[in-house]
This record gives C-alpha cells, structure tokens and sequence, in this order.
C-alpha cells in the first residue's frame, strides 16, 4: 500500500504509534508500582512499537520517554532509559531479521532482555542507592539470601534476572500475538521505507543502492558522530567545573569552619592553665571541662571532624587535648614528628602567630589549622588545631557521574537516532545517490551511450525535497545533459588531436635516439618508471589535486621528450666514454634549457598546450634537486614541477641500472640503496617512497628491456 492511499504520512503513523506505546509502558508501570508487584511492565509498549515499525527511532523514543514519565512516580526510572532503548535496538533488529515469530531467536531475545533488565536495575538500585530504595526487588533478595544462605549481592542478581525473564517471556508473547493478529496491510503502513520514495523507478533503486552501500563514512553518522562527542566533551566540561565550583566552595567553607573552631577554643582556654594541663593532665585542675569544651565545639561542627591541642618542642609534640578516640594520645605524652613534619616543626616552635597545613588532590583535600593560646606577654604556649577533610568527595563524585552519564545517555541516544533517521532520509540519502550516478558519468566518459543512459537514470531519481538539495539535483541535471552533448562532440576532435601529438612525440624521440646509443631504451624504461611512481602516489593520496588521470597520461606520453634537449650536444660529448671536462659536462647541462626551448615553440605553434606542458617541465627541470643544489635554475622542493620530480627519481634509477658508455649497470639494490640515499636531498622524498614500494612492477620493467640479464 503506498503513502498516497492513506491521509497520514509513514512518519506521522509511527509517532502516533509511539505515542501509545508511551501511554500503555506509563499506564501498567503505574499500575505495578502501586499494586506493589516486583516487576513494572515498563517495555511492553516499547517491544510492540519495535516489532510492528522495525524502525529505531520511534521505539528508542517509546523507552527513553516512558522511563522520563514513570520517574514522576518511581526515581530510578530515569537511570533506566539508556538500557530500555537498547532492548528497543535488540527488538528492531530481531524484527528486521524476520526473526520474531522462530521459538529459538524469542528464546535467545528473551534470556538476553532479562539480563540488561535484571543487570541494569542491580546497576540502579545497588550501586546509587545502596540497598536504600524499598522496593519489592529489594525485600525479595533479602528473603532469598536468608532462605538459600548465599551473598546478599549475589542473592539480588538471581532473583531479579529470575523476575525479568518472567515479565520479558511474557511481553515476548504478547508481542508475538500482536504481530499474528494485526493484518498484514496494516503492517505495511508502518514498514513503508520511506528512502525509497527518492527513486521514481526500480531500476534506478537497484543502480543506486548498490553504490550508496558502499559508502565507508556516510555523512550522518559524521554528522551522529560529531554530536556524540560534542555533546561528551560538553558534559564532562560541565560536570567538572560543577564539581569544581562545589569541590571549591566546600573547601572555603570547611577550613574557614576549622579556624573559628580553634579560635573559639583557644580563647577559651585560660593561658595560666595551659602548664599545669601539661604537668598534670587530666588532675589539673579545668582540664576535664576544657576537655568538654573540645567535645562539644566539634560535635557542633560538621566540617571538623577532629580538635586538639598541642605543644611543639625540639624532639617531637606534647598532646594536651584531643578529641580523635580512634588515634588518641595520653595527655602530656610525647609524640616524634613524623620525617615529613620534623623539616617545618622548627617553625612552630615559640611561633605567636597561626599557622596551616593544607594537602591537595583531585578531589581530595585535607586542611589544619593551628591557632595559638597567648600568654599574657604574647608568647605561644602551645597551639588548638582543627583538622578538616573532604576525602569522601572522590566517592560522591562517582556517584554523581554515573548519574549524570545513565540520564544523559537516555537523551542522547534519542537525538542521535533521530538525527541518523532524519539527515539520512532528508540529506545524506539523495546527496550519495546523486554522488554515486556522477561517478558513473566521469567512469562512463569513454562510452557515449552509457553517458546518456546515465544522464536518464540520474533524472529519474525524481528528487522534490524543496531545498537546497533539489536545487542542487536540477543544476546537476541540467549540467550533465549538456555536457554529454558536448563531450559527443569533443570527442570527435580529441581524436584527431591525439593522433598529431602522438606522431610529435614519436617524431622528436626518434631524432634523439639516431644521435644518443644510450637514449631508445632509456625513454621507454624511464616511461615506464613515470608511469609507476605516478600512479603510486595517487593510490597513496599524495598531490591529490595534482594527479589526475590527465596528468598521469600526460606524463607518461611526454616522458620520452625528456632528453629532447640533447639533440644539441655535440657527439663527442654526448657519446664520450670517460668523464666529462667542466667545459664538457657545462655543454652538456645545456640540454635542459634547449630541450624547453624546442617544446615551448612546438607549444606555440601546434594545438594542445595542456599536453606538451609537462614535455616541456621535464625537458627543463628533471635535474633539478630537492635541496635546491640542481640546475638549470636551482629550483627547490615543491617549487619544481611535479612530473620533473617524478622524472628525476626514474631518470636517475635508469641510469644507474643500466650500462653507460662510461660504466657497467650497477646492481639492482646498490642502484636502489643510492636513490633512497638521495632522498630529502636530490629527490622528492614521497616519489622515492612510492618507487620503493612498487619494485615488483620496477623489476617487471627490467626484465622486459634487458632480457633478464640484469641482476635482480
């Protein structure tokens, strides 16, 4: 049944499915939670609406919504969402596979739901509320551990699993008669692809689809992508600082607590008392009430969870009062400092003045103060010090992310499905199959009817989106039309033009190759080694916009010209079997510019001057080095042209490997060891690299011009 037979579009249809799906998980939630009973129900309606669309949004929508209603009744329902939406995935896909109505995959569906539910609410109730939350669950496995004499924990694990696998074997069944009763045009209401609609026929889906497939990095999981980890960085920058700000302010708070504390005391404390206090201790007279007074301040006090006095000497401290049971000392008993304290006790010693201690982690802080008693002159008897801490924080800060990461992934993965369904049907979907048919034009621009059979299946695509996309499509349109008119016509002519270009190349390489004995094979192996390293750097993505299939042809065409030049070098320095003077090997430099000499003007009088450009950037710069330190223009790096360098590296390689007038062919890895020599100084790095990586091909061609004498 297609969209157009019914008011309501596949979209609408689903949300409203959703929608009762919602109200049905809400409603029997409701109704468990009240009546008591240990399990909620809370997915049915999910289950069903994954079932019947077998599309992931509308079912992750049904979970993650059902569990925000039910935390108005019941709190951890909230910290649910994220694992109901992944029982809504495992329910889509279960549908998709047609495998919902098989006993075997219901059974597995079943076993693996109750283990998410049963993991998920130990996950919730044991861990954030710390068996606080009285719900049925939670009695259950206090009983059950009692009865079967098995950890508490372990206990909560199996009878919860036991409790869900009862309540999914349940929902799996009414599932499994909601689909067998509801009829199957129906269904179809709800199953409608809506991509498809993008396609006005068959054939030109089948076409398409196939190469939108194979897309590696479709454009709205980028787009799904690039959320999720904004929205990561986001939360954790946001939770941090939160947990900053308080970390802070708590601090300020506590040791602020900590000073009016041991101010309180010691000005309490009367400064005639403090020796007798130490020499006699707790018979001296006011001690005990003094001690009191330590008691009380601190059981008044929430930040401060320790108060005492003390009295620093040469060889350790003299505890007078202290409130801590756990490690208490006997009043007037003598303490060594510990190494860590020993080096700033000196300080404190006949000090007048208050002093702290304070110790920072992430997270983790502990703070003393210590604030002097005076005598009547001012000098400092002993010291009150107050000790605060907020080493419980690492612990409140776990549990306050995992709270923030199980609500947020809730959200989350509702927006993300909905942003993967909705730029994949609206944007990402049209645009890769718009992609995909002008890849098909440019493969296809050798055959002129496959052209303008591809020129009709991208104008049956039929794409009316009403945007930018469409604008987009009907400038394509148009544009491939007309250019496959042109190019019929171009065609025509670039034959006839290749045909004089190849008979100037041919012509020019024969006038050298009469005068050079080394030349006739040095141009074909040499074209041959362009031909590598071009296509080796673009199967490696190097000089992307540069090479083209026009340019690798381009180059190898015109790398026999590359030596055209020498068709001025006189014989006997040309063919000289021994080294060449300087006056001899200046004579011979100049081939270059007389080789770009010859090609300009054959550029200048003879059409194609796109082709014969890189004859003429060969000609002139294949001796030219990386480093700058080449001739005849001393050109460096990137600033020499692509296809010289790429000539250097075959130019070089060729006259290694074979004999000369004036020396034997070296051997193929002493040649090769001298080219990687010579790499990020004569030759560009990334044209030596990909020779190196394609030596099967260079040893073929090898082989190929010497007969296999050459030793490999």
């Amino acid at each position: 049944m297609n969209s157009q037979d019914t008011k309501l579009s596949p979209q609408s249809r689903r949300i409203i499915l959703s929608f009762i799906g919602i109200a049905i998980n809400v409603t029997l939630s409701y109704v468990t939670y009240k009546l008591g009973l240990p399990l909620f129900f809370d997915t049915i309606g999910t289950v069903c609406v994954a079932s019947i669309t077998g599309f992931l949004f509308p079912a992750i929508f049904t979970a993650v919504a059902s569990n925000v209603i039910c935390t108005l009744f019941y709190e951890p329902s909230m910290y649910l969402s994220i694992f109901h939406a992944l029982i809504a995935i495992i329910t889509v896909a279960l549908t998709r596979k047609k495998a919902f109505r098989k006993i075997g995959s219901v059974a597995a569906y079943v076993a693996a739901t109750a283990l998410i539910s049963s993991l998920s609410s130990s996950l919730v109730l044991y861990t954030l509320y710390r068996q606080d939350f009285p719900t049925l669950i939670v009695r259950n496995a206090e009983n059950f551990s009692a009865a079967t004499s098995t950890p508490y924990f372990l206990s909560f694990l199996i009878s919860n699993y036991l409790l869900y696998f009862i309540e999914k074997s349940f929902i799996s069944i009414f599932a499994m008669i909601v689909l067998a009763l509801i009829p199957k045009k129906i269904l179809e209401l709800f199953e409608h692809d809506t991509w498809a609609s993008h396609f006005a026929s068959d054939d030109a889906q089948k076409s398409i689809i196939e190469t939108v497939s194979n897309s590696k990095h479709p454009f709205h999981k980028k787009i799904a992508n690039l959320f999720v980890l904004t929205s990561i960085v986001l939360v954790c920058v946001t939770g941090y600082i939160a947990l900053r700000v308080y970390f802070d302010n708590t601090k300020t708070d506590k040791r602020q607590n900590a000073w009016d504390c041991a101010e309180t005391i010691a000005k309490s404390i009367d400064p005639s008392q403090v020796n007798g206090f130490i020499k006699y201790r707790t018979n001296a007279p006011g001690y005990v009430a003094t001690q009191e007074l330590f008691t009380k301040i601190q059981e008044c006090s929430h930040n401060v969870f320790r108060l005492y006095a003390v009295k620093f000497e040469t060889n350790g401290l003299i505890y007078i009062f202290d409130t801590n049971r756990t490690a208490f000392y006997q009043p007037g008993e003598l303490v060594p400092y510990e190494k860590k304290f020993s080096l700033i006790a000196d300080s404190f010693i006949d000090c007048n003045y208050s002093r702290f201690n304070e110790q920072n982690g992430l997270f983790r802080w502990n703070y003393t103060c210590y604030y002097p008693v005076l005598d009547d002159e001012g000098k400092c008897l002993c010291f009150v010090c107050a000790d605060a801490s907020l080493n419980y924080f690492k612990e409140y800060m776990a549990n306050f992310t995992m709270r923030v990461l199980l609500i947020m992934a809730g959200f989350f993965i509702v927006i993300i499905s909905h942003t993967i369904w909705s730029i994949g049907t609206n944007m990402s979907y049209p645009i890769s199959a718009i992609a995909a048919c002008i890849d098909r034009f440019s493969d296809l621009s050798e055959d002129q009817g496959k052209l303008e059979e591809n020129v009709k299946l991208i104008r049956s695509l039929d794409i009316h989106s009403q945007d930018e996309i469409q604008t987009l499509y009907d400038a394509i349109c148009r544009m491939m039309l007309s250019q496959s008119e042109q190019l019929s016509d171009i065609r025509r002519l670039s034959e006839s033009t290749a045909k004089m270009q190849d008979g100037l190349i041919i012509t020019m390489a024969d006038m050298v190759e009469n005068r050079d004995s080394d030349t006739g094979e040095h141009v074909q192996k040499t074209a041959a080694y362009v031909k590598i390293i071009a296509e080796g750097l673009k199967k490696k993505g190097y000089y992307a916009q540069k090479i083209t299939p026009k340019f690798i042809s381009d180059a190898v065409r015109s790398a026999p010209l590359h030596d055209v030049g020498k068709i001025n070098i006189p014989d006997n320095v040309l063919n000289k079997p021994g080294k060449l003077t300087d006056e001899e090997f200046a004579i011979m430099k100049t081939h270059t510019t007389a080789g770009k000499a010859i090609l300009e003007k054959a550029i200048s009088s003879v059409q194609g001057e796109n082709y014969l450009k890189e004859a003429r950037n060969m000609a002139a710069y294949h001796h030219e080095r990386w480093d700058g330190k080449g001739y005849p223009e001393g050109l460096h790096g990137e600033v020499i042209p692509l296809s010289a360098r790429i000539m250097a590296v075959a130019d070089v390689f060729d006259a290694l490997a074979s004999p000369r007038v004036y020396k034997p062919a070296f051997p193929l890895e002493k040649a090769l060891a001298i080219l990687q020599e010579g790499s990020g100084t004569q030759f560009d790095p990334k044209c030596v690299e990909v020779f190196m990586d394609s030596l099967s091909e260079v040893k073929a061609v090898l082989k190929k011009y010497t007969g296999g004498s050459f030793v490999l």
